[in-house]
């Protein structure tokens, strides 16, 4: 390793120790570590995708957020995917923050759609080929 790169690891390690104990003001999002971490442990895109049970796009959209928000790359994304010396010291702050995190807040509940309105049990089944059931006239 050159003394050239060596000094720009270490204004990397600099720059995010800065910005790990610096004054924010937002914080990180809980759920972008946990989806590092987890692309940290994997160092492969789809399978820390598939374990997280997250689209291979919203992994990547964090990731860039993540690295938006720390302002170095975090990861090589060329073949094989390995973590930046900034990357590995992110790791651990993102462990330690992630284990001090309230359980509450480690959970998030699936999303639940549109509300649908219930149909009632009276309604009878519509079967292909056959005529709709007779209406009864109201009666007076």
């Amino acid at each position: 390793m050159s003394i050239l790169a060596a000094s720009a690891d270490t204004a990397h390690e600099d720059l995010l120790r800065q910005w790990i104990v610096g004054d924010r003001k937002a914080p990180m999002k809980l759920e972008h570590l946990v989806r590092f971490v987890a692309l940290a442990e994997h160092l492969h895109f789809p399978r820390a995708a598939q374990s997280l049970g997250i689209a291979l796009p919203a992994l990547y959209s964090a990731l860039d957020k993540l690295e938006e928000e720390v302002g170095q790359p975090l990861v090589i994304r060329e073949a094989p995917t390995r973590l930046t010396p900034a990357g590995t010291l992110l790791l651990d702050e993102a462990r330690t923050r992630i284990a001090d995190a309230p359980a509450a807040v480690r959970t998030k509940s699936p999303g639940g759609g549109k509300a649908k309105a219930s149909k009632g049990k009276g309604r009878a089944p519509i079967v292909k080929g056959q005529p709709k059931p007779y209406k009864k006239r109201q009666g007076r």
